[in-house]
């Protein structure tokens, strides 16, 4: 199986914290997966992801992105790497179509290609009649939608995902899971981040559960439902290897 990403002891410390919010994770990813990294607020999900996409510098321990390292091959890395965050990277006095245009001149793709792109990806997440309309007027779950377009437009090989269905209607949380297992097919490794638990059982091929900084379990969700005692779905997994106690941050 070819690998997409190696991860070998993974440590961050934030400057003036007692405690890593990444501690010692080695993992495989290969080039197929939807790997969801799960865990509560807090467990280090966020800090883990930005750490792979060149957002933030781990303090030790390596990686690898289609065998480029971070340290010598980091501008071949962003050339195949697309990051889509939970908050809104869009400029909301720009319409939809001149978001992603800006966006797709970042990625290098070239004009006279770039507006059929835009066009025909604002189509596909049911935006196309909106184009011209600026970002501010959208609704959540169209912002949702075209802030995915935004990291993906240059079809990357390895697609980082944050909460990309947080605080959306039914419909748009359908029309982005199903653009995402398309963009899959077509050979994009999907990392993903969630707290819902149903759509990742039914989303990922693969699962990590992190708390604390540090992996509780790894496996398919059929795999972590199987072993772990009267669990009937993922989230009978997730208060298993996490606990009730509530996690709220301030």
């Amino acid at each position: 199986m070819e690998h997409s990403i190696e991860i070998k002891n993974l440590y961050k410390k934030y400057k003036n914290s007692d405690d890593f919010s990444v501690n010692d994770i080695s993992l495989t990813i290969n080039k197929n997966d939807i790997y969801g990294i799960l865990g509560p607020n807090g467990a280090g999900k966020t800090t883990f992801i930005s750490m792979l996409s060149g957002l933030i510098k781990p303090t030790s321990g390596s990686f690898t992105i289609n065998g480029l390292s971070p340290k010598k091959d980091f501008t071949k890395i962003k050339q195949i790497i697309g990051v889509v965050p939970q908050e809104y990277a869009l400029y909301p006095t720009l319409t939809a179509k001149e978001n992603l245009m800006y966006f797709g001149s970042l990625y290098g793709i070239k004009s006279k290609h770039l507006h059929k792109i835009v066009d025909d990806s604002l189509e596909i997440m049911g935006l196309g009649k909106f184009a011209n309309k600026k970002v501010e007027q959208f609704s959540g779950g169209m912002k949702r939608r075209c802030n995915l377009l935004a990291g993906t437009l240059h079809n990357p090989k390895i697609l980082f995902l944050d909460e990309p269905t947080v605080g959306v209607d039914v419909q748009s949380k359908k029309v982005i899971i199903e653009y995402l297992e398309e963009q899959n097919k077509n050979g994009t490794c999907i990392i993903y981040t969630s707290h819902h638990l149903s759509e990742a059982e039914e989303f990922c091929t693969k699962i990590a559960i992190i708390d604390n900084g540090k992996i509780f379990a790894i496996g398919t969700p059929q795999e972590l439902i199987s072993q772990t005692e009267s669990a009937n779905n993922l989230e009978d997994v997730f208060i298993a290897l996490t606990g009730k106690e509530l996690r709220d941050v301030v």
